[in-house]
């Protein structure tokens, strides 16, 4: 959850040096508070929704933890934090989707702000399994709908495990090429 001021706890206010300057964050703390906002809005832009958001955010702060030196400028921790976020987002949807997206543009500060953008996710997965063939779209309901493992969809399949990679792999890019062209 991203700390804010309650109207009736003020915090004091403190400097952070901006990005060109050389001094690093006097502690976690400050590195936490001048960056989780960007972080999390970045990040909920990418999955579309405050739980999924929130969790990725921790894990990016989790993973920056231990590398992040304190003494680096302000401009190379904010960079960092963008490497670990597009790692982290990348790790979710090879999750989630059994595909890396890691773009993440400097420009994008605000989530969206339509819930239509972020509710025809479903919608789309549902086309796309749909034109797959019949193999594709079994595979990729195994692996990622239904959350077995390479060897238990093979076994679901009868065929071998080096198959059911292929067969996979084939799937997700026919997936992505479907996916890419609905969204022209």
């Amino acid at each position: 959850m991203i700390a804010r001021n309650e109207p009736g706890n003020p915090r004091p206010l403190r400097a952070v040096p901006n990005s060109g300057d050389e001094h690093g964050y006097t502690d976690w703390e400050a590195v936490y508070e001048d960056n989780a906002a960007w972080v999390y809005r970045t990040l909920f832009a990418r999955v579309g929704n405050q739980a999924d958001a929130e969790d990725l955010t921790a894990e990016v702060f989790l993973a920056a933890l231990r590398p992040l030196r304190l003494t680096a400028s302000v401009g190379e921790v904010r960079a960092y934090l963008r490497a670990t976020a597009r790692t982290v987002l990348a790790a979710h949807w090879r999750e989630t989707l059994g595909r890396e997206i890691t773009s993440i543009d400097d420009d994008i500060e605000q989530p969206p702000e339509s819930e239509e953008a972020i509710s025809t996710a479903p919608q789309r997965v549902a086309h796309v399994l749909d034109t797959l063939p019949d193999r594709y779209r079994q595979i990729l309901e195994l692996r990622f709908l239904q959350g077995n493992s390479i060897k238990e969809s093979a076994a679901e399949l009868g065929i071998s495990v080096a198959n059911a990679k292929v067969l996979q792999h084939r799937a997700l890019r026919l997936a992505a090429q479907v996916n890419d062209g609905g969204q022209s």
